[in-house]
């Protein structure tokens, strides 16, 4: 039995990211922001589909066209494969839970 809300990084100097499940096609991952952006200028160019949710604190993604997505608790989003986004805001912290469906792992 595990809790998605142990053993939570206490002051890191970055985003910390914990694959939580890895089978075939499918990667769940653990994403703890505090504060992180994506750079200015860099876009996340995906081939595979992301589906995001905000399990505490608040993020906000920004697409390509200029469509924002505001993230509060609980809400969550699907990213189609392809479709470049960017992280614009996080507070601290934001926990979030990925689903990568369809990538392709080395």
């Amino acid at each position: 039995m595990a809790n998605i809300f142990f053993d939570l990084p206490s002051n890191p100097s970055g985003e910390v990211f914990d694959d939580l499940l890895i089978a075939d096609n499918v990667r769940i991952e653990r994403i703890v922001s505090n504060g992180q952006i994506t750079s200015e200028g860099e876009w996340y160019d995906q081939d595979w589909d992301e589906w995001v949710l905000v399990l505490r604190g608040e993020a906000e993604l920004t697409f390509a066209g200029g469509k924002k997505v505001l993230l509060l608790e609980g809400d969550y989003h699907h990213i189609s494969k392809g479709e470049k986004h960017r992280v614009t805001m996080t507070s601290k912290p934001t926990i979030w839970l990925a689903v990568h469906v369809g990538e392709k792992r080395a």
